[in-house]
């Protein structure tokens, strides 16, 4: 049974009665942050490293001391602390918190206080009970008899005399020092924790009258580490590196539709962390629990693009009905093309202005880590008006293991305007192909392809034939 209905409250109990009860964790509910100057590089797998200075009042000798307010998610085994004057004895994560589920399940075995409220005179009932086990429901012995609370809507709730030592209402981290004097001094708290990711998103407006876009790069940041990090001083990492979770049998990331990329060489400004780029945030932010933010960090007015047309057949592909070519957009992230930049991993939508002036949206696609100089060829959609019949006309055998296949490609063009389509014939690799005849040129950019430049008359079609010889 669900305890969601349960209110946990503490007793008011007399001072003698108070004083021989063990005392609540430090970290009381609705405190402020225990955090001190925290500085947050997140990565994008999500991992994040955590670096939390704070000011420590210590006593010489063996002291225990707490760190509220890490994060829920943190891997124990990377905590580092560095302390002047003062060794680590011994290091503990208490990430059982304080909620209403876990006091009750913690009561197990101890005596309660039940108050009831009649509905009708508003009158309340107090009577003790002792917990005798949280399976699926809170079953409790009142008096000698055995009873069930159940979650039915009647007024009651539930009044336990403590908050057991072992519940913490903040992710805490408990450490035993060895100083070898007293007084105050920092300590540097690092670990690296879970929960915290960040990924870029792209806005692009296209002009296909100029042939230019504008593009703005938004960093969003995203914390479900169960805990808020307040006023961090902030950097983010573009790259992907090895963690514990890492290993062959890892499913690969999605990475964009048919997204074309030629990798560049251009040298970026940015600062690099080995062969890593860094995007540290202007200021300080607070990143809160559960809490999506944006953060601009490009923003290039007039940059080189076009749009042209793809359709990519498979080896043997066969349409009874014509096919939608797709709508690419042409761009380059060079100096020379006017955005000049190394773009991290993500997403890019596009817009195009409409008759009246308004941008409206026309596809997306994902790009990946993408060094400066390269030129993308990004999918954004399917074309209306431009479409691509793919028909195998024959196939013969000329041998005992070869085969003669003849096909066509019909390209249609609805619009008025001429178009370009380049035209691919994929799965070539695995039957050791040579074209022996086509109507037009080809090229052969690797061994399992053949493409075409095709131009398409406005409100017309094109014709594209070729002969493919193939072992098997």
């Amino acid at each position: 049974m669900r305890l969601h209905w349960i209110i946990a409250t503490m007793a008011a109990l007399p001072a003698a009665v108070a004083a021989q009860q063990t005392p609540p964790p430090a970290a009381a509910p609705g405190a402020g942050s225990a955090q001190g100057d925290v500085s947050v590089t997140i990565y994008n797998n999500d991992v994040a490293l955590v670096q939390d200075v704070r000011s420590l009042s210590l006593a010489a000798g063996r002291v225990r001391q707490s760190f509220p307010d890490v994060s829920a998610q943190i891997r124990p085994e990377t905590v580092s602390l560095a302390v002047p004057d003062a060794a680590i004895v011994e290091q503990n994560f208490d990430y059982d918190l304080l909620s209403p589920s876990s006091l009750m399940e913690k009561a197990v075995g101890e005596d309660i206080t039940l108050v009831r409220t009649n509905p009708a005179t508003g009158a309340e009932t107090r009577e003790r009970a002792r917990v005798l086990a949280v399976n699926g429901g809170v079953v409790l012995d009142i008096g000698g008899r055995i009873e069930v609370l159940r979650d039915d809507g009647l007024p009651v709730r539930a009044v336990f005399d403590r908050v057991p030592e072992s519940l913490r209402a903040r992710p805490t981290l408990s450490v035993t020092l060895a100083s070898s004097r007293a007084g105050t001094r920092p300590a540097r708290l690092s670990y690296l924790s879970r929960g915290l990711g960040w990924s870029a998103d792209y806005v692009t407006l296209f002009d296909d009258r100029s042939g230019t876009i504008d593009v703005q790069g938004w960093v969003t940041l995203r914390n479900t580490s169960g805990t808020t990090f307040t006023n961090a001083k902030t950097l983010l990492v573009a790259g992907d590196p090895n963690g514990e979770d890492d290993d062959d049998a890892r499913p690969m990331r999605r990475r964009g539709s048919s997204v074309r990329t030629r990798a560049g060489t251009e040298t970026a400004g940015r600062e690099q962390l080995g062969d890593y780029y860094l995007y540290p945030l202007a200021e300080r932010t607070t990143i809160a629990d559960k809490q999506t933010k944006q953060v601009s960090f490009l923003d290039v007015k007039g940059a080189t693009a076009s749009s042209g047309y793809r359709f990519e057949n498979e080896w043997l592909g066969n349409a009874d009905q014509p096919r939608s070519a797709k709508s690419v957009l042409r761009f380059a992230n060079s100096g020379a093309a006017g955005l000049g930049d190394a773009l991290p991993a993500g997403t890019v939508r596009v817009y195009i202005r409409d008759a009246r002036g308004q941008p409206q949206f026309t596809g997306e696609n994902r790009i990946d880590h993408t060094p400066q100089g390269s030129t993308i060829a990004l999918p954004t959609g399917d074309a209306f008006d431009v479409k691509v019949q793919p028909t195998t006309v024959s196939r013969t055998r000329i041998g005992d293991t070869r085969w003669r296949t003849q096909m066509r490609y019909r390209l249609t063009n609805a619009r008025g305007r001429p178009v370009t389509v380049e035209l691919v014939q994929a799965g070539l690799d695995w039957t050791d192909t040579r074209i022996t005849e086509e109507s037009r040129k080809s090229e052969r950019p690797d061994a399992g392809t053949a493409q075409w430049q095709v131009p398409v008359p406005a409100n017309g079609e094109a014709v594209v034939t070729a002969t493919f010889d193939t072992r098997y």
